[in-house]
C-alpha cells in the first residue's frame, strides 16, 4: 500500500461514523447536524473566537496564496458591506493553464479509489469546521451577513450540505459492487461471465459562487463533483471570494498532504470589468457546472454551456393569507422572515397576497387596512431597537440592491419606508430596513418580478381563490422557491397544497413560532424543488449527484 492509499483510506476510517450518521439522517430525515451551530467556547474551545478572529485580521491588505497557475497579476474586488477595508489581493487566472492543470489533476484523481476521495472530503470539512470563526469573519464582512448569521450559514450550516452532498454520492456510486460473477443457465454448460464497474468522472466542475451565501450555496455542488472524482474550477463572486478561497486552501492542503494533486481544486478569481464566467463555461473541458444568482445569467447558462448544468436562480416567493388563530404571532413570523439580512435571501418572502375584504382572525373578520397595520406594527416592534436592529438586519451587499431600494421608495403605495439603521459597532455600515408597499392584484408589472432586497408587496386580491391563482402562476411564470400559507380553513389548505404542486415549490403552513421560511435544514430539507424556473436542481437529492459520475463496465467471459 503507498503512502497516499494509506492517507485516504485512515481519513475514510477517522470520519466515517460521521458519514455513516449522515447517510441514515438523509434517509430518515430526521434532525442531524454533524458541524455545532453554537460560536460558544464551550463547543468550539475558549480560544477559538479570538483565534479567528486574528486569522482573519492577518489576511487584510495581504497577498492569498494558491498553489495553482496564474498570470502574476493579482487583484483585490471586494468590498466590506460594514466599511471595513480589506485588500486581500488575489492571482489572476491564467485560464489556460489553469484549465489544463484541472484537467491533468482530475484525471489521475478519478482513479483514485472512492473510499479515499470521500476520506479527503470529510477530512477538509473538519478542518473547515475547526476555522468556522475565521470564516464567519469573511462572510459576514464579503456579504453583509450578521456575525451569528455569518457564523452559522457560512460555517456549520454550509458545512452540513457538503456532508450531506458527500453522504448522497457516496451512496450512489456504492449502489454498483466493483465486480460480480454473472451466471446465466445454459445447455450444455452455464454461461459464466466475471463483471466489473467502475466509477468514471465526468470531467472539470465549474462552480459559480454568489455574493450572499458564498458557501452554503456552492458546497454541495464543489463537495459532490470532488467526491465524485471530477476537479473543481471554484469561480467566485466578485464581492465573496475570501470565503471560497479560505475553502480551496484547506482542500488543496489535505490533498497537498496526502501526496495528491492540490489542483484537484483551484480557483478563478475575476472582476466585474473582466469576468471570467462565460469564458469557463464555454470552455469544451468543463463538463459540470453549478450555479448561484441571478435568472437572466442562469438561463444564458443553460444555454450557452455544453456542460451539465445545475442552476439556482431567482424566484418570487409568495405567502397567502387567508385566517390566522394567531394574528400576532403570524405578524412576527413574517417580520422576521422579511427582515432577516435584510431580505437578501433566496427564500425571503416577497409577495403577500391578502383579500381586499380581509381575513378571518380568530374568528372576527379583520378588514384589509388592519392586516397590513399588524404585519407593519411587528417590523416596527422587531426593528424598534437599533441594535438589535443592526444584527437581524446585518448590511446590504450590493450597489445594485441599494438602488433598487431607493427606486421602490418612490414608488406609490408606500406603507412602510426603508431607512438607512445605524450599526453601533460599524458606522459605515450599509444597513437599510424593510419597505412595504400594497398594490392592486392587477398591478402585476410591479410585483411579478423579484424585487432582491428588503422589499415586500402587500397585494389587494379579490378573494383568497384569486391570491392563489396569482401565486401558482408566480411560481410556474416566474419560480419560487419557498411559498406559505396562513388559513384555517381545511379546504383552503388543501388548494394550496395543490398550488404548491402545481407550482412546485416547498410549501409551509400556518408558521406563527421561531421556525422561519427562511430557514432550510441540511439532511431534512430539500432546498429548491428543481420543478420551477427558480432553478433545476435540488439540494440535496440523488439527482443532484447521481449524474456526476457514469459507470463504465468490462465483461469477461471465464472458461
Amino acid at each position: 500500500m503507498t503512502t497516499t492509499q494509506a492517507f485516504g483510506t485512515g481519513l475514510f476510517e477517522r470520519h466515517h461514523e460521521t458519514l455513516d450518521r449522515a447517510r441514515e439522517a438523509i434517509r430518515t430525515r430526521a434532525y442531524f447536524s454533524a458541524y455545532p451551530e453554537s460560536a460558544s467556547g464551550k463547543v468550539y474551545g475558549e480560544t477559538a473566537a479570538a483565534e479567528g478572529k486574528t486569522a482573519f485580521d492577518a489576511r487584510l491588505g495581504q497577498p492569498f496564496a494558491l498553489d495553482q497557475p496564474a498570470t502574476g497579476e493579482t487583484v483585490a474586488p471586494e468590498r466590506s458591506p460594514y466599511g471595513l477595508a480589506l485588500g486581500v489581493r488575489y492571482p489572476v487566472a491564467d485560464v489556460d493553464a489553469l484549465v489544463a492543470s484541472a484537467a491533468a489533476a482530475g484525471e489521475r484523481w478519478g482513479r483514485i479509489p472512492v473510499e479515499e476521495r470521500v476520506g479527503v472530503a470529510l477530512e477538509a470539512l473538519a478542518r473547515i469546521n475547526g476555522r468556522s470563526f475565521e470564516m464567519a469573519h469573511a462572510v459576514m464582512h464579503t456579504t453583509g451577513q450578521s456575525f451569528l448569521m455569518a457564523f452559522q450559514a457560512g460555517g456549520p450550516h454550509a458545512q452540513d450540505r457538503a456532508l450531506e452532498a458527500v453522504a448522497y454520492a457516496y451512496d450512489e456510486m456504492s449502489r454498483v459492487p466493483e465486480r460480480v460473477i454473472w451466471e446465466k443457465p445454459a445447455k450444455p454448460e452455464p454461461l459464466r461471465i466475471e463483471k466489473t464497474y467502475r466509477v468514471v468522472p465526468r470531467g472539470i466542475d465549474l462552480t459559480i459562487g454568489c455574493s450572499t451565501f458564498p458557501t452554503w450555496n456552492a458546497y454541495p455542488g464543489m463537495f459532490a463533483s470532488f467526491v465524485t472524482g471530477n476537479a473543481v474550477i471554484v469561480k467566485p463572486h466578485p464581492q465573496a471570494v475570501l470565503p471560497l478561497a479560505i475553502t480551496v486552501e484547506v482542500l488543496q492542503g489535505v490533498l497537498r498532504e496526502g501526496g495528491y494533486d492540490p489542483q484537484v481544486v483551484t480557483l478563478a478569481v475575476d472582476t466585474p470589468e473582466r469576468p471570467l464566467a462565460k469564458v469557463l463555461a464555454q470552455r469544451p473541458e468543463i463538463a459540470l457546472l453549478d450555479y448561484t444568482g441571478s435568472t437572466a445569467f442562469g438561463d444564458w447558462l443553460e444555454q450557452h454551456s455544453s456542460a451539465l448544468v445545475y442552476t439556482e436562480k431567482a424566484g418570487v416567493n409568495c405567502v397567502v393569507i387567508d385566517s390566522t388563530d394567531d394574528l400576532d404571532g403570524m405578524a412576527r413570523n413574517l417580520a422576521m422572515s422579511l427582515s432577516l439580512y435584510s431580505g437578501q435571501m433566496c427564500t425571503t418572502p416577497q409577495n403577500l397576497f391578502v383579500p381586499k375584504d380581509g381575513i378571518l382572525a380568530g374568528g372576527s373578520r379583520l378588514p384589509f387596512d388592519d392586516v397590513v397595520g399588524a404585519v407593519v406594527k411587528a417590523l416596527d416592534a422587531l426593528l424598534g431597537d437599533p441594535a438589535r436592529a443592526a444584527g437581524v438586519l446585518g448590511a446590504i451587499a450590493t450597489d445594485a440592491t441599494l438602488r433598487r431600494i431607493d427606486e421602490e421608495n418612490a414608488k406609490p403605495g408606500l406603507v412602510r419606508k426603508s431607512a438607512a439603521v445605524t450599526n453601533p459597532e460599524f458606522p459605515d455600515a450599509r444597513v437599510r430596513s424593510p419597505l412595504v408597499a400594497v398594490v392592486d392584484a392587477a398591478d402585476r408589472e410591479r410585483f411579478e418580478r423579484e424585487a432582491f432586497g428588503p422589499i415586500a408587496f402587500i397585494i389587494r386580491t379579490a378573494d383568497t381563490q384569486e391570491s392563489l391563482r396569482l401565486a401558482t402562476g408566480e411560481a410556474r411564470k416566474s419560480g419560487a422557491i419557498t411559498a406559505i400559507v396562513h388559513t384555517t380553513d381545511a379546504a383552503v389548505l388543501e388548494q394550496a397544497q395543490r398550488w404548491a404542486q402545481d407550482g412546485k415549490v416547498n410549501l409551509a403552513v400556518n408558521l406563527t413560532g421561531p421556525l422561519l421560511v427562511n430557514q432550510s435544514a441540511a439532511f431534512s430539507d430539500f432546498h429548491v424543488t428543481g420543478g420551477n424556473p427558480a432553478g433545476n436542481a435540488s439540494l440535496t437529492d440523488a439527482a443532484f449527484v447521481a449524474n456526476r459520475f457514469r459507470v463504465i463496465e468490462t465483461r469477461t467471459p471465464i472458461a
